[in-house]
């Protein structure tokens, strides 16, 4: 019985098969932002009569909001290390700070936006401003499913059903969160450390 069990929960891998399924997810969502980031370079100089990056882009500020969504790995892993030590009550504490955090960077994400749009750049000013604004919508979505998926973790826990017994699904959603932060350095990186053209 117990190893008809195991071959349920194991797909061969040494991994579960919720696990292998995320893995298989996260993959295929590489080779997606890898396409979006490969349509931004190729379309980064193609700006027309809009502003240029270089004449947008406020770095510092950009700067802070990368800082704290990368800090929110950090809560992520000591949500998870809560979890499986059985300790509930700072399990929940480290689930909040992550979606938290998760929080303030899309409303930073929300605020650049808006000044973008003051600025004259919109999503059909030029090919460089729809590249740009699909690449980082996208993960701004990402952050924001994230976030959702956080709180139903957090439900979860004040119903009663996220004991450690079951750590591994916070470990599943932490593997899709450190994904989504990982792939904003990469982000982050290509639109604004990477000189551009100005105007």
């Amino acid at each position: 019985m117990s190893s008809d069990a195991h071959a349920v929960h194991d797909g061969g891998t040494g991994l579960s098969n919720n696990k292998l399924l995320m893995w298989v997810f996260l993959g295929s969502e590489c080779l997606l932002f890898g396409g979006l980031i490969s349509a931004y370079l190729i379309n980064r100089n193609r700006f027309g009569d809009g502003p240029a990056p270089g004449d947008i882009f406020d770095i510092p500020f950009t700067s802070v909001s990368s800082f704290v969504l990368l800090m929110s790995s950090l809560t992520m892993v000591l949500s998870l290390s809560a979890l499986q030590r059985g300790d509930i009550r700072n399990n929940r504490i480290w689930l909040w700070t992550t979606a938290l955090l998760g929080a303030l960077f899309i409303g930073g994400q929300v605020y650049e936006f808006t000044t973008f749009l003051r600025e004259g750049l919109g999503y059909t000013t030029s090919p460089f401003s729809s590249a740009f604004f699909t690449l980082t919508g996208f993960h701004g979505v990402h952050v924001s499913l994230g976030i959702v998926m956080l709180m139903s973790l957090l439900i979860s826990s004040y119903r009663g059903t996220l004991r450690k017994e079951n750590s591994e699904t916070v470990e599943i959603v932490g593997l899709y969160w450190h994904f989504v932060d990982v792939v904003w350095i990469f982000i982050f990186t290509v639109i604004y450390l990477v000189p551009s053209p100005t105007t």
